[in-house]
């Protein structure tokens, strides 16, 4: 009788080791994390610091493979399959969501911004947790708000020194309506044009100039066919990491906690990243005979006054509590 219980006591002990050691194997996480610009970049750094953290404090259980270089597609491409669960992670820029999302337009107001701290406010705070519980009914779960930085015109003609320095300049656009109203509302012509396809309309001339980070600009090597960059710091762009929901919600509540938390913490590093990026790329373009001036604060705000019927314009076609909030908490700062 013992015998035959002893028996069953080790054949249910081997099957709970069984049961156990399946579960142990299926909380084994892989994901597929889409990055458009290079590792070195800032985006490539803080995509590869969150990958670090994710592993470390998963004990190697959750491992994530970025992918670099838009080796998966460009930002509306892999934001979609995240959509479609294909793909795991994304960290686009925030104009990508503004087609789905229009509360995602206020970050993109011209001269809304003057500091780095402003934006901070704005993103870290509630607005920002705003627009991140805005997401996932449009399948997407977003875990921080990261850096890409102040934008600033380069050009082939002129210098951009006061507001009437913009007209008859031809921009080159993104497809977002908001980018091409801000360049109209300057008195610039905007042209719509894809990354690809940047370098040689600058260097033809089809366009004269473009407007990104300092950063960008240097690493698309813009600077070879362009005469002047004006530290304008028209606009602020922020880029965003976007889990999937399908994959999210697969997730145990301690692995998203974790996921979160990562992220969170990848962003200062990043952020530091994308400043030192910025400060370096002026510097090395400079040096290779870029002229660089600087806008006043006069002119800046000649700027912002002409930009401010844009503001009312979006903000009344949607987002004007949001835009009140960002505004509210960009105050605060100033104060």
């Amino acid at each position: 009788m013992n015998t035959k219980l002893g028996s069953a006591l080790l054949a249910a002990s081997l099957a709970c080791g069984a049961l156990l050691a399946g579960s142990a194997a299926a909380a084994e996480i892989t994901a597929k994390f889409a990055v458009t610009l290079q590792e070195s970049s800032h985006q490539g750094q803080g995509v590869a610091k969150f990958v670090e953290l994710v592993k470390e404090r998963s004990q190697g259980r959750i491992n994530i493979r970025p992918y670099y270089n838009a080796a998966l597609g460009n930002d509306v491409q892999v934001t979609s399959a995240l959509q479609g669960g294909s793909i795991q992670f994304v960290v686009p820029q925030t104009t990508t969501l503004t087609g789905m999302i229009k509360d995602f337009e206020v970050l993109d107001y011209p001269f809304l911004f003057d500091s780095e701290k402003e934006v901070e406010a704005v993103l870290d705070g509630p607005v920002g947790q705003r627009l991140l519980d805005s997401l996932p009914e449009k399948g997407l779960v977003g875990l921080a708000f990261w850096e890409n930085g102040f934008f600033n015109f380069t050009n082939s003609r002129r210098p951009i020194a006061k507001l009437e320095d913009f007209n008859g300049l031809k921009l080159r656009a993104i497809q977002a309506r908001i980018s091409q109203e801000s360049i109209k509302v300057l008195g610039a012509t905007p042209v719509p044009l894809a990354v690809p396809e940047l370098y040689t309309a600058l260097e033809t001339r089809t366009v004269d100039g473009q407007g990104t980070t300092a950063a960008v600009t240097a690493a698309l090597r813009l600077d070879e066919v362009q005469k002047y960059l004006s530290l304008t710091r028209h606009t602020y762009g922020a880029f965003i990491p976007l889990a999937s929901k399908k994959f999210w919600d697969k997730l145990s509540e301690d692995d998203r906690k974790l996921l979160m938390q990562a992220a969170a913490d990848a962003r200062s590093y990043q952020r530091n990243v994308a400043r030192e990026q910025e400060l370096s790329a002026i510097a090395q373009m400079t040096a290779k005979g870029l002229a660089v001036n600087e806008i006043s604060a006069a002119e800046r705000t000649r700027m912002r006054e002409a930009s401010m019927p844009l503001w009312s314009a979006f903000s009344q076609e949607a987002g004007q509590e949001i835009f009140e909030a960002a505004q509210a908490e960009i105050a605060k700062v100033r104060d």
